[in-house]
């Protein structure tokens, strides 16, 4: 967003008293950036979450900047010790407890960044909660099957079994505390209206298109960017590889990092976690990126986008709607070694311009995310006061929200400014 239009946005939000929620701030990914985006454009409005890791916030040695201006408001999970709250996966129970004990009755409109139990915060009548849900809770719904058939202890299994069944009747309920959904992706309105019986209105996440550059020589070499955690399938892309005997370049740290690492052939090199600038230069000079998990939105597909870069993805899930078969990458129908092998085989055989790749993601760039939000959080507002509890989903082919060439034009100047900053 521009400086000028930045000013504006920040005189519009002063007019609303707004609190941001998000789950807990232990990374920066893609639901911290969005966080990061919303704080843009309210400044003032505090963020509450379960903890904060500051060790894991840090970015190249330091603290963002943008979340040491934050004020930041934690939950009793704060006094955990730090190794306790390393393996988060395992605190479902307690993040069950954690929002509800927040005050949030002096706040117009509570925007909640949820994957898991953020929007269970409780909210006053005269307090509008707009949820920005990143995808309902995948272990307990989507991959429920999946992964309590990974389980191999039966007790461990029964009783995760019992649990999820419980929380996800508390997760149904808790969405009644919710005034208004956004989704990050059509997969994600599907899946609320599945689970929830809510509708939703979809706005996409920021990316920083300005971040990257298009390279003008690209090196030979793919490159697969990830947290390495089982259901993003790095395992998939890596085997792939060591058959078909390109150059992969793997970036990303996780509980799967040492099995990656060993798995890998002499053709592949597993970096482990890199600065957002080292990842945008690998991204701008790849081939290509390889996406083999399916992911709610996937910012990562649209960042390699923004540098010019194709992407060879796995055909389901958020890529469909952020990557053009043909022209800014490829899709494989499965996940197996043999469809990723193949898309490679014809991806090579294919013309691809880079420059129009470039152009392709400015769609989906902050400056239109922004917009987007702060148009809806205002007609929420003005329909929530006018005591309409529930507002209808919007078209969206709608005039207010409909991609037209002003956001990419905004998306082009905020570009355009970036570089000349």
């Amino acid at each position: 967003m521009l400086p000028e239009e930045r000013e504006v946005a920040g005189k519009k939000a002063t007019l609303m008293r707004v609190a941001i929620v998000h789950e807990r701030l232990d990374v920066v990914g893609g639901a911290e950036r969005v966080v990061l985006a919303l704080h843009r454009i309210y400044p003032q409005a505090p963020v509450y979450t379960s903890f904060v890791d500051r060790e894991g916030l840090a970015r190249d040695g330091d603290l963002h900047p943008e979340f040491q201006r934050m004020e930041i408001r934690t939950s009793f999970m704060q006094r955990l010790p730090r190794w306790m709250k390393r393996r988060s996966d395992r605190l479902l129970p307690l993040y069950m407890f954690a929002f509800q004990g927040f005050d949030l009755s002096e706040y117009d409109v509570v925007i909640s960044s949820s994957y898991v139990a953020a929007k269970s915060v409780l909210t006053s009548a005269e307090t509008c909660h707009i949820c920005f849900c990143h995808t309902p809770m995948r272990y307990a719904w989507e991959m429920f099957p999946q992964y309590i058939g990974s389980m191999r202890n039966p007790f461990t299994r029964g009783a995760a079994h019992l649990f999820l069944q419980y929380f996800r009747i508390w997760d149904l309920q808790t969405a009644y505390n919710v005034n208004y959904f956004i989704s990050t992706s059509d997969v994600v309105r599907r899946r609320i209206r599945k689970h929830y019986g809510r509708d939703s209105y979809v706005i996409h996440p920021p990316v920083e298109t300005h971040r990257f550059r298009v390279s003008s020589a690209p090196k030979d070499y793919y490159v697969a960017i990830s947290r390495l955690v089982p259901y993003k399938r790095i395992d998939l892309a890596v085997e792939a590889f060591n058959r078909l005997g390109r150059k992969l370049v793997v970036i990303g740290d996780g509980r799967d990092f040492a099995r990656i690492r060993a798995q890998a052939g002499p053709n592949i090199a597993v970096l482990g976690w890199q600065p957002d600038a080292v990842v945008a230069q690998y991204l701008s000079e790849a081939r290509a990126l390889i996406f083999p998990g399916e992911e709610d939105f996937g910012i990562l597909p649209v960042e390699a986008q923004a540098a010019g870069t194709p992407v060879i993805a796995f055909g389901r899930g958020g890529a469909l709607e952020t990557v053009v078969h043909g022209r800014t990458g490829l899709f494989f129908p499965e996940q197996k070694a043999e469809a990723l092998m193949e898309a490679v085989r014809q991806f090579e055989c294919l013309t691809w311009d880079r420059q129009a790749i470039a152009e392709h993601a400015r769609q989906f760039d902050e400056a239109v995310f922004q917009r987007k939000i702060q148009q809806y959080v205002e007609q929420c507002y003005r329909e929530f006061r006018a005591d309409r509890r529930v507002l209808p989903p919007l078209a969206q082919d709608s005039p207010a929200f409909a991609l037209e060439a002003d956001d990419l034009a905004i998306a082009a100047a905020h570009v355009e400014q970036s570089r000349i900053g």
